[in-house]
């Protein structure tokens, strides 16, 4: 049982491309611990001063609510280790491998895990491996940088994109099928999401802006396909390594999950994919933060 007036530190905010959407996240989180009873939270936007105010405070554990570099990347999680203070979320080594979609990829392929043809790319290459194809930076969140090549002129524009956030560049093939999400929680996959975006593409302006995409637990698979994508997803957790929560992105096509990533720290209100899903199980949000409090702080430091 945890106990209810120990210190807890929220970070969230930071630094990255995320940084607003992570401030969303943590709030809720923060407040939702404190609807449940939790009587000494503690709010930390991680700045430059942030080791400093973690060795003043001594918190008894911290609620990663950061997304994007310095919060999925593994490097948070390695500072907090150091300083033997548990944390929510997945560990050093299994964060890294996620947030990298290069590094990850071969984990998949390495589990015999179905994800999408791929190469490693730099922003000097002239031509596209596969028309049309994905190209995206291998370590960042939130589908920004990334850029649908439908034609070979748009290639080169694309990667210089994507080298605005990161020098190792993702290529793959694109895949035309339905985008489904899993949720997980502990060692369980929650209900399938099947995300419809109204532009066709779910990027940045899809996720966040109301009304751009739908949501539906009507996914159109059968309870078999349904009980394949749950069992892909799962393993593809445990292949990275990933511990707490967690969601497992896919397209669904020609009857098999193409694994597209792994999230580590997804998006935590009450209308995100994660928390919809939870729901769906019964699974309310106080309940679901609690939860993740319980399963991830024994875990780590």
């Amino acid at each position: 049982m945890i106990d209810k007036n120990m210190r807890i530190v929220v970070l969230y905010g930071g630094f990255s491309s995320e940084r607003e959407v992570s401030l969303t996240t943590g709030t809720a989180m923060g407040n939702s611990l404190k609807k449940n009873g939790y009587k000494n939270i503690i709010f930390m936007d991680i700045g430059d001063n942030f080791f400093k105010e973690l060795l003043e405070i001594k918190p008894d554990i911290c609620v990663n609510g950061l997304h994007g570099k310095f919060g999925e990347d593994g490097k948070i999680q390695a500072v907090l280790e150091s300083l033997k203070i548990p944390y929510t979320g997945s560990g050093v080594a299994a964060s890294c491998l996620a947030f990298d979609k290069a590094y990850s990829k071969y984990i998949l392929r390495g589990a015999g895990l179905p994800t999408a043809e791929f190469i490693i790319a730099s922003k000097d290459n002239q031509k596209p491996p596969f028309l049309p194809c994905v190209v995206k930076p291998a370590r960042e969140g939130s589908t920004i940088g990334i850029s649908i090549v439908k034609q070979e002129g748009e290639y080169k524009r694309a990667l210089k994109i994507a080298a605005q956030y990161d020098g190792k560049i993702v290529v793959e093939k694109f895949l035309d099928g339905k985008e489904i999400t899993v949720g997980i929680l502990g060692d369980k996959a929650l209900p399938p999401i099947w995300i419809k975006p109204e532009s066709g593409f779910y990027d940045y302006e899809s996720k966040y802006t109301k009304g751009k995409t739908e949501y539906l637990f009507n996914t159109g698979c059968t309870e078999k396909e349904t009980a394949e994508i749950k069992d892909t997803a799962l393993r593809a957790f445990n292949a990275a390594g990933c511990t707490g929560y967690g969601r497992v992105d896919f397209i669904y096509k020609e009857n098999t999950p193409y694994i597209l990533e792994i999230n580590t720290l997804p998006g935590m209100t009450e209308t995100s994919l994660l928390p919809q899903a939870a729901a769906e199980a019964g699974i309310n949000f106080e309940e679901l933060v609690e939860e993740i409090l319980y399963t991830s702080g024994e875990l780590h430091g």
